[in-house]
């Protein structure tokens, strides 16, 4: 699959009603043994910019998610495993950063920090889409990870 079809998919879940995060990561999923229930579960808290408290978004939680499985420590003592996961976090932040200027979900959206948190989703309706940047996010978050794995010869 190409990276472009990838990133088709990510905008495609995310439209079948999967979270910012779930859309991320089952678009990449199968290429870490995966099925796509175990992606919808280990991205599932990460949507909304996590909980719904719109912190951190969620489509760069979910390439960040995928990150942990390319570069990690397995072993607690590993600190260059750790160092490595750290600064491929670090290179993803800051690209997704040099298109939206922020990772925080509540800036990406325009909301105040006095918004409430409320954990019950919208609904998915076509104004919901017009008035949220989450598609492009997720594009986003998917062609940087896409970019990655083109760079490191996986894609």
């Amino acid at each position: 699959m190409t990276k472009e079809e990838r990133i088709d998919k990510a905008v495609a879940f995310f439209k079948e009603g999967y979270n910012c995060s779930q859309s991320v990561v089952l678009a990449y999923a199968d290429m870490y043994g995966f099925t796509q229930e175990q992606a919808l579960h280990m991205s599932a808290s990460f949507g909304g910019g996590i909980g719904r408290m719109r912190e951190t978004c969620g489509a760069a939680c979910g390439m960040f998610l995928l990150a942990g499985f390319e570069k990690c420590a397995i072993d607690g003592k590993d600190r260059a495993g750790k160092a490595a996961n750290y600064a491929l976090v670090q290179q993803l932040a800051e690209k997704f950063k040099e298109k939206t200027g922020t990772l925080r979900c509540r800036d990406l959206l325009g909301l105040s920090s006095k918004e409430p948190i409320v954990s019950m989703p919208e609904e998915r309706t076509s104004q919901y889409y017009a008035k949220r940047p989450c598609v492009k996010m997720i594009e986003l978050a998917a062609t940087i990870w896409g970019n990655y794995l083109e760079d490191e010869k996986k894609l």
